[in-house]
């Protein structure tokens, strides 16, 4: 209390606030809660950095539509989508066969992607008949091949139809060569074209269908497509069809070689390589790229390769070249960048494809290092001396259209 001019005043009661250190204990709990959330923030800034990926949050991302067949499997890899968001490149794949890619209307993608020439020569050679924008790369190739099992292998091998390829293998080489001519005469003959007519069962199974080699449709698939050439090629003594005449015989007399199959697979593969494919689909065409990228992924899975399934290589050789074609300026960006791209041109030799260097040649030499360093055994660079040759595009629409009942493409004035 205080007295001013004879008044006296009482004071107001002060409350003074023990302003006191936190406890051991508090800080603990802010620890325990707060230190977790910052670990996991920095490091997800550190691999987002290290990745190159730390301002793709606040940068625009791009999605390009593609349309594909088989090559729908590279656009599929996680690595490759990861590489492509690096770019702020995401892409949609509708998927589809080869062929059918070339004769529907692709306006509204950004890319298509056959797995051949001749369904990339239907597309480009329309756009440039309409005038359409069109860029071709072509980043890598794979050869067409047979793939089947073991004893099938071997039962053709009994019959003098093929010959292993040379390995250090203790349960046998891989990859075969296959005497395509051989092949069909079997295939053609009218009795005693069974597995079980030649011997099958010594190799521990019995099998009483023809033997034949399986594949996708052939009004759609480009391996298909691609297949029919290589038989036409070598029925017709290692020659193309040269007149309409010729290829209206030639269909005629290989038809029942390609049709004897009954409803082609979606995908011949895919059931290939699943556990019941050896009753399904003993024989399917295929491209090596797909066998080389199924032994990958089973060696590191179980530490071995597969050596129950096989390859055998045609003795005439065809080399399908996969062409990525532009349709819109985003889908040029992609094009140039799964050409050009270390990551991605990497990856593809990593999914078992024969990459082109800059100058279009194989560089082949970099996928046999790759297969020896990851202890899968490396196939012989060519499986004969004989290049199987496709008949021209008109003629060879004319026998896809012929064999497989199917319209036939419609094709620019200026094609060949």
């Amino acid at each position: 209390m205080t007295t001013t001019g004879g008044r006296s005043t009482v004071e107001e009661p002060r409350l003074a606030i023990e302003r006191r250190a936190p406890s051991l204990w508090s800080r603990r709990r802010f620890l325990v809660v707060i230190a977790p959330l910052l670990a996991t923030v920095l490091t997800g800034a550190a691999l987002l950095a290290l990745s190159g990926n730390f301002l793709l949050p606040f940068q625009r991302v791009v999605t390009l539509e593609g349309k594909m067949g088989s090559k729908g499997d590279f656009f599929g890899d996680e690595e490759v989508r990861r590489i492509l968001m690096r770019h702020h490149i995401k892409v949609h794949i509708t998927s589809s066969g080869s062929r059918e890619v070339a004769v529907r209307n692709i306006d509204s993608y950004d890319f298509v992607f056959p797995s051949g020439q001749p369904a990339g020569d239907l597309i480009t050679s329309e756009r440039a008949a309409k005038n359409q924008y069109s860029k071709v790369h072509r980043p890598f190739v794979s050869p067409i091949v047979l793939a089947t099992y073991r004893g099938y292998a071997e039962t053709l091998r009994d019959a003098g139809i093929a010959t292993p390829q040379r390995s250090p293998e203790p349960g046998g080489s891989l990859y075969y060569t296959l005497d395509m001519a051989k092949f069909l005469d079997l295939v053609a003959r009218d009795g005693g074209n069974r597995w079980n007519d030649i011997g099958i069962q010594r190799h521990g199974t019995t099998n009483g269908n023809t033997v034949l080699a399986q594949t996708s449709d052939i009004c759609r698939s480009n391996s298909a497509g691609t297949y029919l050439g290589l038989v036409a090629f070598t029925r017709n003594h290692d020659d193309v069809p040269d007149t309409e005449r010729e290829a209206d015989r030639l269909a005629t007399q290989i038809k029942p070689l390609l049709v004897r199959q009954g409803l082609p697979a979606a995908d011949v593969f895919q059931t290939y390589s699943s556990p019941e494919g050896k009753g399904i689909s003993p024989v399917v065409v295929a491209y090596e790229h797909q066998y080389l990228a199924y032994q990958r992924s089973y060696k590191a899975r179980y530490d071995r390769v597969d050596s129950e399934r096989v390859l055998l290589y045609p003795s005439s050789q065809f080399v399908t070249q996969p062409q990525f074609i532009a349709l819109t300026p985003g889908g040029e960006r992609l094009g140039e960048l799964v050409v050009r791209d270390p990551g991605l041109r990497r990856r593809a030799m990593e999914l078992g494809f024969r990459v082109l260097d800059p100058t279009g040649a194989v560089a082949s030499d970099q996928l046999s290092a790759f297969l020896k360093g990851n202890g899968i055994p490396v196939p012989a660079a060519g499986s004969g001396d004989t290049k199987s040759l496709m008949p021209r595009l008109a003629l060879l629409e004319r026998m896809i259209s012929a064999i497989g009942d199917c319209p036939p493409a419609e094709l620019p004035e200026q094609a060949p």
